[in-house]
């Protein structure tokens, strides 16, 4: 019995010193990331520091009521001798304004064939990009990057550094 259990108690003692592996960030919403745009240059210049800009999209709301147009009368015993009338009506009011941006982005000289085939096997494991690994960045594969981005609060067929390190194409820069 003893013999057995030797192996599992060392292997756990020893798991103990193994140094612990930084997890990567978790992600869930792009939104941090955007930068308002005020000018033509990006927010900061550097060696790597790569930013793509875009406009997000006014975010209208359509809000419909039942508005009363004749209030229903009731008999002395209770009962409807003539029904209430009421009519929809609609109206839109503007949530969120159009507005232009900047965000990070991996560096064009990094978008090479291998890095952008990689790219779409990583949105095509998430079920984003139904092609064939091709390397470009095609029409389909910029759909799969808004489809990808946009529920983090991206709208963006541009892919952002945040999202490439989400799904682990890019380096994830780890804060001690």
């Amino acid at each position: 019995m003893y013999h057995s259990a030797l192996p599992l108690i060392l292997a756990l003692a020893l798991s103990g010193c193994q140094p612990a592996v930084p997890a990567a960030p978790a992600i869930t919403s792009l939104k941090k990331e955007l930068v308002t745009k005020t000018g033509n240059t990006p927010p900061s210049k550097g060696k790597g520091i790569c930013w793509a800009e875009d406009v997000t999209p006014a975010i209208i709301e359509t809000v419909t009521e039942q508005v009363l147009l004749r209030p229903e009368i009731r008999g002395p015993d209770g009962a409807i001798l003539r029904a209430a009338v009421f009519q929809s009506e609609a109206a839109q009011r503007i949530v969120q304004d159009r507005r232009a941006v900047w965000f990070r982005a991996p560096c064009p000289e990094d978008l090479t064939l291998d890095y952008v085939a990689t790219l779409q096997r990583a949105l095509k494991a998430r079920g984003y990009y139904r092609g064939d690994l091709t390397g470009q960045l095609d029409p389909q594969t910029r759909r799969a990057i808004r489809q990808f981005q946009d529920p983090l609060g991206l709208d963006s067929e541009r892919l952002s550094l945040a999202a490439a390190q989400r799904l682990g194409v890019s380096a994830t820069e780890f804060k001690r």
